[in-house]
């Protein structure tokens, strides 16, 4: 008789708490206003984007904010909170209308861009939050991301398990999304070369094939900071400390500009094919060395060969150069940009001439 009572109230508890969890669950309105978007996306750990061209990519959470592309490469994180918060301020403006559905769905099969959407969600997840076990990693949301609407002002999509495709739109901004959903890595990857506070630079060497006794190195010693001219051969008494400093300064948190594949009718291959302009080396006080070669980037690297005056302003870009990185990525640089740094060694010294004058 025990035994019986026992189970019967065991019973009685668990559907009372089945019933206290249907109750929550059903009190809260299920309307696409409130699902569609993703309301914590501090919880998203990655997002898998796909087209119909065979483009993918995969953008990971590593830690509490560091996001990286194809577990390779640093995300630029700019571009990854604007997704971010497209998935957050998304909203359905309507569903598309019954008759147009045939068509909006064979435009999405034909090239919407996948949307995979990975959360740390717990299994339980009871009395709004206050009870959450069994936190794991699993897909929350696959979006299907087609064209814009005729306004310009949306983009139609379509959410896995739903009956009808959306017109999607984030209240207050004026234009689609559908650019916002990218499957070009490159797009995604971070355009820093160096991020280095001062104090964590051990070299700085800068070489110059045309002005070889121009090159030099900028040399941590442990107290400050001695200056190589020409390299490696001595160290320079009465360097200008001021310029010094501006070269230093300028690897926290150096940019490149653009990837040259990106950019249209890219003379990329021509324009690195002969010796480069500089040289640069980065060294930390871990020992790690990041190297870039820079190139002039020429308007038509094949007027070169028949004016073979390479000083011509008509001939080369006068606001950037080509550059390679670690030789694998080219990119292109701004001159302004690098101007502290792509100096020849005198100008440390004080002088005037200037990597111009070559």
């Amino acid at each position: 008789m025990k035994k019986r009572n026992i189970i019967i109230i065991a019973a009685v508890a668990v559907l009372a708490v089945v019933a206290a969890v249907v109750a929550l669950t059903g009190s809260r309105k299920s309307t696409f206003e409130q699902d569609y978007h993703i309301e914590d996306t501090s919880t998203i750990t990655r997002i898998f984007l796909a087209d119909k061209q065979g483009n993918d990519v995969l953008l990971t959470k590593v830690g509490d904010s560091l996001w990286m592309v194809d577990n390779t490469y640093e995300a630029n994180q700019p571009v990854v909170d604007m997704l971010l918060e497209t998935l957050h301020d998304m909203r359905i403006r309507q569903q598309v209308n019954r008759a147009a559905v045939p068509t909006i769905i064979k435009d999405l099969s034909a090239r919407a861009i996948k949307v995979e959407v990975y959360q740390r969600k717990p299994f339980i997840n009871w009395f709004g939050g206050r009870l959450q076990l069994f936190t794991r990693e699993r897909l929350a949301v696959t979006y299907y991301v087609g064209r814009e609407t005729q306004d310009m002002m949306a983009s139609y999509m379509f959410r896995e398990g739903d009956k009808v495709p959306c017109v999607i739109h984030i209240p207050g901004f004026r234009g689609f999304l559908t650019p916002r959903f990218v499957t070009d890595p490159l797009k995604w990857r971070s355009h820093c070369i160096v991020d280095l506070d001062v104090r964590a630079i051990q070299r700085v060497e800068l070489e110059i094939p045309a002005m070889e006794e121009e090159s030099f190195a900028v040399v941590n010693n442990g107290d400050g900071f001695d200056l190589e001219w020409p390299v490696g051969q001595r160290r320079a008494e009465g360097f200008d400390t001021a310029r010094v400093a501006r070269l230093l300064a300028s690897f926290t948190w150096l940019n490149f500009d653009e990837f040259a594949s990106i950019v249209p009718n890219s003379n990329a291959d021509s324009c690195i094919s002969g010796t480069p302009r500089t040289i640069l080396r980065v060294t930390d006080t871990a020992g790690r060395t990041r190297e870039m070669k820079s190139y002039i980037k020429y308007t038509n690297p094949a007027d070169l060969a028949a004016v073979g005056n390479s000083g011509s302003y008509e001939l080369f870009d006068i606001n950037r150069l080509y550059a390679v990185i670690d030789n694998t990525d080219t990119v292109l640089i701004q001159y302004h940009v690098f101007d502290n740094i792509m100096q020849p060694g005198s100008y440390f010294m004080g002088g005037s001439r200037t990597l111009y004058d070559q």
